[in-house]
């Protein structure tokens, strides 16, 4: 039934999958997962005071119908009914695949990116339409990091049969409003059945012209190191809604208490994808390579190295770590640094460029208006990854990578 397909067998299992809590200090890929969800409840308390949860109809908790009540073609119908279809979308939803027309004198770029419920969110303090958000934010940032225009997008959702109905409405919610803001449409997808956590996986596909495409393999010897934004971000946001949840909000030592960086948590919940950026990067000819933050910049520094046979050192001094960042680090007692370098899921772009483009640089930053573009290093022919701080050189720490 595609481009929407799926197995969604009717049936009822436990309302709640008691699953074991995941922990780590890095975001991508890591959180946590404790059912039952916030958004599975009317009301829950944390810290003593009342929530009431969002809910879109007046029915009991008890009542709210499932994915397993609704079955699959009415899911499908559901969600398909609230795409657009814009002119080059020749097929859409209802056959076997989708037919577009490519973009003149453009070529396609595809990414995916799935999103796995207790590896890379945790539905205690993700709420459904962050889920959606995130699903397809990462994979904008793919996007970005290529030069690429965001197009079109593919949506596979493996649901639990005792997800409400309610939370895939607000997954969609979350999902379209990036679609929106970036111009991209949804043109099909998947729906199967999952017999544990909840699956969202993305495949998005752009269009960049021949001559302006990013990559990881032009950094060279001389080129400087810069990065969008502001890093660490999520992490932090991350750590605090994990106390939030775990229901133990208390000041640190420097009386930095988690209810004081709801910024962090923005930055963790809802990212924001670096299109515009990549566009102008792309546009000007201002870098020579570039990736976007997924798993830290100590990663992305690393893969870039490694792609263009080169050796890179930042400088400690010069990193974009917001104030409340490295108060945050402080009282938990660690390098605000080292926890901003390995820390996941910022999606700002880390990118080299020419001395000579210092022109083009300033017409990116130009177009990026307020988005602050930094340099934090340089390219070097000797193939080591080297941190420079006050008290000497060391070597560049690791970011997150799965299975280790």
């Amino acid at each position: 039934m595609p481009p929407w397909r799926g197995s969604l067998k009717r049936g009822r299992q436990q309302r709640f999958h008691l699953l074991s809590q995941v922990h780590s200090t890095s975001p991508h890929g890591k959180a946590g997962l404790l059912s039952p969800p916030w958004w599975s409840v009317r009301s829950l308390t944390l810290s003593g005071a009342e929530v009431v949860a969002p809910s879109r109809s007046p029915i009991a908790p008890t009542e709210l119908p499932t994915v397993a009540d609704l079955g699959e073609r009415a899911l499908i119908q559901r969600i398909t009914a609230r795409l657009a279809t814009p002119a080059w979308l020749v097929v859409g939803p209802g056959d076997d695949a989708a037919v577009v027309e490519p973009e003149r004198g453009a070529l396609d770029v595809f990414t995916t990116d799935v999103q796995v419920e207790g590896v890379h969110f945790d539905r205690r303090f993700v709420a459904p339409d962050a889920i959606g958000h995130r699903a397809l934010a990462v994979n904008l940032s793919d996007l970005a990091a290529m030069g690429a225009r965001p197009r079109a997008a593919l949506l596979s959702l493996v649901l639990p049969d005792a997800l409400d109905v309610d939370a895939i409405d607000g997954l969609v919610d979350g999902l379209l409003a990036v679609a929106d803001a970036h111009g991209v449409a949804v043109v099909g997808g998947n729906i199967s059945r999952s017999p544990g956590p909840l699956v969202v996986d993305v495949t998005a596909i752009g269009s960049v012209r021949r001559r302006r495409i990013l990559t990881r393999s032009g950094a060279r010897a001389g080129d400087g190191v810069y990065v969008t934004g502001t890093i660490g971000d999520a992490l932090v946001g991350l750590q605090s809604l994990q106390r939030r949840a775990d229901r133990k909000v208390r000041p640190d030592r420097n009386g930095v208490g988690a209810d004081q960086v709801g910024p962090q948590e923005r930055r963790y919940l809802r990212p924001e994808p670096r299109v515009r950026a990549g566009l102008a990067l792309a546009g000007h000819r201002a870098a020579t390579a570039c990736m976007d933050l997924s798993d830290g910049l100590a990663d992305a520094v690393r893969q870039i190295a490694a792609a263009s046979r080169v050796g890179i050192t930042i400088d400690a001094a010069a990193l974009p770590i917001a104030g409340e960042v490295r108060r945050w680090h402080d009282g938990q007692g660690r390098d605000p640094v080292a926890a901003s370098l390995e820390g996941g899921d910022d999606y700002e772009l880390l990118f080299t460029s020419r001395p000579a483009h210092q022109g083009r640089l300033r017409g990116v930053q130009r177009a990026l208006g307020s988005l602050p573009i930094t340099r934090i290093g340089a390219v070097t022919r000797e193939p080591r990854l080297v941190l420079k701080t006050a008290d000497g050189l060391r070597e560049l720490p690791g970011g997150f990578e799965h299975f280790r």
